[in-house]
């Protein structure tokens, strides 16, 4: 059965979704800033490893207030923009609409359960390559795959619905029990190599691996992040780290997220990507030295980015 689906966000994470939920039949709208003109006019164009695909979209609209209403609406904002979530995503939501968030970082969950509390809510962290290279164009270069979890408690119906409406789309998703397993293993890649791209001064990923100084303190963020993990009663294996590892070898002069916005002067997601997991990861009683080092640099960074 398709589905109504306004994505709020129409850049990389957002635009490779909703290009792949409306191929697969559903009627997708999406919520855009600049780059609603061009999907208007030449909607999405998507493209990976194997193919290039145009999906035209059933609406794009600046204001939230002209779209309608929606089963599903799914954020894809920068965690930054969290504070407009009332007004971008209350006017698209049914009564009993489900909300997923595909951001980044912790506080994503939270922050949209605040509108309707925690039942509704789905979270989905993205494990790819993705990025947006020019309006309206977003490339694939890691297909990777999607974990959904509650938002609180273990997997339910949303949780289910979600990842069978993504696989239908191609996705391979996968269901999680713990919102909080799912979140350390993504920060596990997010925290070093999104932070290293910036305090060494804007370097891409092939560059922190080929450095073995940089690839050491990958390494170690690594470990202090398994190790917050445990403290937090989610705990993940050596293996895990290892196929970062090997993930990120494979994905050759990659850019961050956050190095994009870094270097384009936009603002980066510090809190959800390294403040709140300092902060809950020391709480739990977990050392980590190196993150805190690492967190002072990245906003010295900002500071003289200006």
């Amino acid at each position: 059965m398709s589905l109504r689906i306004a994505m709020v966000g129409a850049g990389a994470v957002g635009g490779w979704y909703a290009g792949l939920l409306a191929l697969a039949g559903n009627e997708v709208a999406c919520l855009a800033r600049g780059d609603a003109e061009t999907l208007r006019r030449d909607g999405l164009l998507l493209r990976d490893g194997r193919s290039e695909r145009r999906v035209r979209l059933a609406a794009v609209e600046t204001d939230p207030g002209r779209l309608g209403r929606f089963d599903l609406v799914a954020v894809a904002l920068k965690a930054t923009a969290n504070h407009r979530l009332a007004e971008l995503v209350e006017p698209l939501a049914k009564p009993g609409a489900t909300l997923l968030t595909l951001q980044n970082g912790m506080g994503n969950a939270e922050a949209l359960a605040g509108l309707r509390g925690p039942e509704p809510v789905v979270a989905g962290l993205c494990f790819v390559c993705i990025n947006r290279t020019a309006p309206g164009v977003i490339e694939n270069s890691l297909p990777g795959h999607i974990r959904l979890a509650a938002a609180e408690g273990p997997t339910q119906a949303r949780v289910r619905a979600c990842a069978s409406l993504l696989r239908h789309a191609g996705v391979e998703a996968r269901e999680d029990d713990s919102l909080e397993s799912v979140l350390w293993r993504k920060l596990c890649w997010n925290i070093p190599f999104n932070g290293l791209a910036i305090a060494a001064g804007g370097v891409t990923t092939d560059r922190i691996l080929g450095d073995a100084a940089l690839r050491e303190r990958a390494r170690r963020l690594m470990l202090e992040v398994q190790s917050a993990a445990a403290a937090r009663g989610a705990p993940f294996g050596d293996d895990h780290i290892r196929r970062q590892l090997e993930v990120t070898a494979g994905m050759g002069a990659y850019r961050p997220s956050s190095l994009i916005d870094y270097l384009a002067g936009r603002e980066v997601e510090v809190d959800p990507i390294w403040t709140l997991p300092l902060e809950r990861g020391v709480a739990a009683g977990a050392a980590m030295p190196e993150l805190a080092r690492l967190l002072g640099e990245i906003r010295a960074r900002l500071a003289r980015r200006g």
